[in-house]
Formats: structure tokens, C-alpha cells, sequence
């Protein structure tokens, strides 16, 4: 009895590994560019699946100011209905409940013309209940700490994209910001040296006039 106990908790955690493995990965990531209005599909298979991502404007030709209204993400449902929104921000996270199967449309809004790349990560969620899993008294809580620990996992790994992401805008912000400081120093010396240049040439002419008016 304690021999069969022992091989099927084996193959149950060797099951529990292969499905841990499988579901590895299972993350959306893709690069947009957003010139003015760029939406990104995404099918959601069952009802209140738990959809959860994140985004983070990466890259910008422009100098983001206090000014600049940022851009704005509106999720909406296979049934036209806003389910989540951020307004104008640099980037943020998102998690709701589907409330509905189907097609689940996310766009994002630009108002300035200036194209911006935006990192864009999605994940939609799935735990069986008593409805959608086997109905074997030892793998149904199997299948539902799999599903919980595969979520747990999700949940990690979209946070290590959405810093990696922020960690990139900054590193590109840093490097915008090196350069326009390199540019300005460059150029003050350049103005610097000019300035010097043209008080020598007026101090010049300046010392030649007044030998000539002491020669007459």
C-alpha cells in the first residue's frame, strides 16, 4: 500500500512539473508603435478568466514635460463594453475579470503625432473548478494547485518584464539626457571660444587705431 502511495504522489509531481513547464511562456509580449491609434486583439476562452498585463512607452523622440498628456489604454469586451482604462501615463498595469468569453480589444491612444514604441505584455488567466476538470477525487485539487502555482508564476514573470521595460525607458532617458547635456556643454564652448575670438580681433583693432591717432 505505502509502495503504491509512493508511486502515484511520484507521478503526480511529475505531472505537476511537465504541466508547470508547459505553461511557461505562456505571456504575451510584442513591441507597438503607436502613431495614433493602435489596438491589439486577444480571445479569452472562458468567463471570468483572469486578464492581467502591462505596458511601458519605451522609447519617444520627444522630451516627455509636465506637460505632455501621456497616452491612454482602453480595453474593451467582445460586447463593445469598457472593461479597463489608464489615462494619460508612461506606462502601468492592469488585471480584471473577463466578463465575458471572446475577443477583447486593447487600444492604445496617441494624441501627439510623434510615433512612441510602447512594450506591451498580456496574460490571461485560467483555474479549473468543479465544471472543467477531472472528476477523480485525487486530481481535482492536483489540477487546481497546478493552475494556482502556474498563475503564481505568470504573476512573477509579468512583473520581471514590466521592470525590465521601465528599466530600458530609464537607461533611454539617461542616455537622451547624457547626450542633450554633452550637446550643451559642446556648444557653450563653441560660443565660449567665438566670444574670446572676437574680443581678440576687437581688442586688435581697438590698439591698431590708437597707434595710428598717436603717429599723426
Amino acid at each position: 500500500m505505502g509502495g503504491r502511495q509512493k508511486e502515484w504522489s511520484g507521478k503526480a509531481l511529475m505531472l505537476m512539473g511537465l504541466l508547470l513547464v508547459s505553461f511557461v511562456g505562456k505571456i504575451a509580449s510584442l513591441s507597438v508603435t503607436v502613431n495614433d491609434i493602435e489596438c491589439i486583439y486577444e480571445y479569452v476562452l472562458y468567463e471570468d478568466d483572469t486578464v492581467s498585463g502591462n505596458f511601458v512607452v519605451v522609447d519617444h523622440d520627444i522630451f516627455w514635460g509636465s506637460d505632455h498628456p501621456g497616452l491612454d489604454l482602453i480595453v474593451t469586451s467582445p460586447g463593445d463594453n469598457t472593461v479597463h482604462t489608464s489615462k494619460g501615463t508612461s506606462g502601468d498595469k492592469f488585471e480584471f475579470k473577463a466578463p465575458r468569453s471572446g475577443m477583447y480589444k486593447f487600444c492604445f491612444h496617441n494624441p501627439y503625432s510623434t510615433p512612441e514604441t510602447v512594450s506591451f505584455n498580456i496574460h490571461v488567466g485560467h483555474i479549473p473548478n468543479e465544471h472543467n476538470i477531472a472528476k477523480d477525487e485525487h486530481l481535482d485539487p492536483i489540477n487546481v494547485k497546478i493552475a494556482e502555482l502556474r498563475e503564481a508564476l505568470e504573476s512573477v514573470t509579468l512583473e520581471q518584464k514590466y521592470l525590465k521595460a521601465r528599466d530600458v525607458r530609464h537607461r533611454h532617458t539617461n542616455e537622451s539626457t547624457r547626450r542633450r547635456v554633452v550637446m550643451y556643454t559642446v556648444g557653450e564652448y563653441i560660443a565660449l571660444a567665438a566670444a574670446s575670438a572676437l574680443q581678440v580681433v576687437y581688442i586688435r583693432k581697438l590698439f591698431s587705431k590708437s597707434v595710428g591717432y598717436n603717429r599723426v
